[in-house]
């Protein structure tokens, strides 16, 4: 019998997935969680063979539920269930420590097997949602989705520039710089200045020598 532990932040939906899911003859939902600080505590207290796992929960999300859980618990097996393909959130969860990653709409076969794929240590991924981090990655790889002004910006961070200094070389405020920042981050999918960097070397966005000290620069 795989034991499970559904986690969302909708008591609705937490008590249909744990019916649906209980449903099936060899998984048993053996508790629920309303939110991530819960889920954290109930998976030490049962260790689960698999966490059914929400991303959009307050105060603690999925994202650092999972990631306080594989810190527990190495080998503790997390499957995201969410309503949306959202790149940044996917990534965000695997990195956490996320074996596998489903959507809410999906066929309750599909998420029952998921289940069972996810208790076996096998990575469960919807098919739909691969697709999207393939579509993702080559944005992300051609810089397509970066306006020229945040090119520019983006470049100038990649010096070692502070805001300050950025908004001074482009004639615009420090407000708007780190705006522009904000978006680059949103659009290429990281969430501060040296991920961003990293980023633009990645994809060969700039020339590695262009690098400068980010080290100690304002986000």
């Amino acid at each position: 019998m795989i034991r499970v532990i559904v986690v969302d932040d909708h008591p609705v939906v937490c008590a249909g997935l744990a019916r649906l899911i209980g449903a099936e003859d060899d998984i048993e939902v053996i508790t629920t969680a309303l939110d991530g600080e819960t889920a954290i505590a109930l998976e030490a207290e049962h260790r689960p063979d698999v966490m059914l796992m929400d991303l959009s929960m307050h105060p603690v999300d999925g994202v650092e539920a999972t990631r306080r859980i594989m810190s527990n618990r190495s080998d503790a097996h997390v499957l995201v269930l969410a309503a949306t393909a959202d790149p940044p959130h996917v990534l965000a969860a695997i990195d956490a420590g996320a074996l596998g990653f489903l959507l809410k709409d999906s066929d309750p076969n599909a998420i029952a097997e998921g289940i069972r794929s996810a208790a076996r240590g096998e990575s469960p991924i919807d098919p739909r949602l691969a697709l999207t981090l393939v579509r993702d990655r080559h944005e992300r790889r051609s810089g397509m989705k970066l306006t020229d002004r945040e090119s520019e910006v983006l470049k100038l961070a990649v010096r070692g520039l502070p805001n300050r200094q950025i908004g001074e070389k482009l004639g615009i405020g420090e407000k708007t710089v780190k705006a522009h920042l904000g978006r680059v981050y949103e659009r290429i999918g990281v969430t501060n200045r040296a991920d961003a960097v990293a980023w633009a070397l990645d994809t060969d966005f700039v020339d590695p020598s262009a690098v400068g000290n980010t080290t100690a620069i304002d986000d």
